[in-house]
């Protein structure tokens, strides 16, 4: 079917297809086609996704996925109701994930300079509020299963911890008002084009690439704390070797402000791997995905005080050279 869309709307025959793990690509000679259902995506968001596209392109970003236009040199086709646009990257090269710390770096450098008002997709100064909604969907959840009294180990170990996580919510919620109003942000605090979530794999699984809808608009630690997590969550005992390196990479591109520090540390305060755990367990429908959830919920659980420890001493294990009394540390946890 999307072949066949290929040679309709866009007169591309490719050679080749796989599956990468994200989507399917296909392949003609030294290019990579990507077709993407956008029926769902407001037309503004497309047309700041088109703009930050572009603007890593121009300016020196070989992997970057950009619009491809149609026959009819319109970027939107549809077909069966169905609304398509077709990203092309024009430089193959095997994924590399070698420092990664470097690499992200110059993406944001590139992304602070875009010179269009990013609106639609514009995440900066919001984490307050998507934080607080958030907090409140959960807390209608935890009410509405205690009300019903929890009928399975998972909801039994969610209504027994969530109480512990609201805490730490609300602290992430304070770290970035008390930040905001006690620190001033510096060039390299600009907003920037980041990730909706950053992590191993968003940049492809064969070829390096760079997709536009991964991406929003915010400040650079949001890339940041969501590699630190993930490398954390991912490895607890032998994490720190790899989060340094990966922190001294970037800071050799971009320097981190105490402002971007104390973003950073308020990100990782706010549990979002408890959050995605319970989200997914209960938007699943399989067993086997429930008894998967449940067994994570056990670990996030387990490790809570590990978890404790690893923000406690942050800062060290990061090596922040900005002074200490500019990047405070929450009381309890130190």
């Amino acid at each position: 079917m999307s072949q066949a869309l290929l040679k309709k709307y866009f007169n591309i025959i490719p050679e080749k297809s796989f599956f990468d793990g994200k989507q399917v690509r296909y392949q003609l000679k030294d290019r990579l086609y990507t077709l993407v259902p956008v029926t769902n995506v407001d037309e503004n968001v497309l047309v700041e996704l088109y703009e930050m596209s572009n603007h890593l392109m121009t300016t020196g970003d070989r992997y970057v996925s950009t619009f491809y236009p149609a026959k009819d040199e319109k970027f939107l086709v549809t077909d069966h109701d169905i609304d398509y646009v077709l990203l092309e990257n024009r430089y193959l090269k095997e994924v590399d994930y070698q420092h990664l710390g470097r690499k992200l770096a110059k993406m944001h450098v590139r992304g602070r300079s875009i010179p269009v008002n990013i609106q639609h997709t514009n995440r900066m100064g919001q984490w307050k509020t998507f934080w607080e909604q958030r907090l409140q969907q959960m807390e209608r959840v935890w009410y509405q299963t205690v009300e019903e009294h929890p009928d399975s180990p998972f909801e039994q170990l969610f209504v027994e911890a969530f109480p512990y996580y609201i805490g730490l919510c609300e602290n992430a919620i304070q770290y970035v008002v008390d930040t905001e109003l006690d620190d001033t942000p510096t060039d390299e605090d600009a907003g920037t084009i980041c990730h909706e979530r950053f992590h191993r794999g968003v940049w492809g699984k064969r070829y390096m690439i760079h997709q536009p809808f991964d991406w929003v608009f915010d400040h650079a630690s949001r890339d940041i704390a969501e590699k630190i997590r993930e490398e954390y969550v991912r490895k607890q005992r032998t994490f720190i070797p790899e989060i340094q390196t990966f922190l001294q990479e970037y800071q050799s591109i971009s320097p981190l402000s105490s402002f971007s520090w104390r973003f950073i540390y308020a990100r990782l305060l706010f549990p979002l791997h408890f959050f995605q755990c319970v989200e997914e367990y209960f938007l699943s429908h399989s067993e086997r995905d429930q008894k998967y959830f449940e067994d994570q919920l056990q670990k996030i659980i387990r490790d809570a005080k590990q978890y404790e420890n690893f923000l406690g001493d942050f800062y060290e294990l990061a090596r922040v050279p900005v002074r200490r009394e500019k990047i405070p540390l929450v009381g309890w946890l130190k």
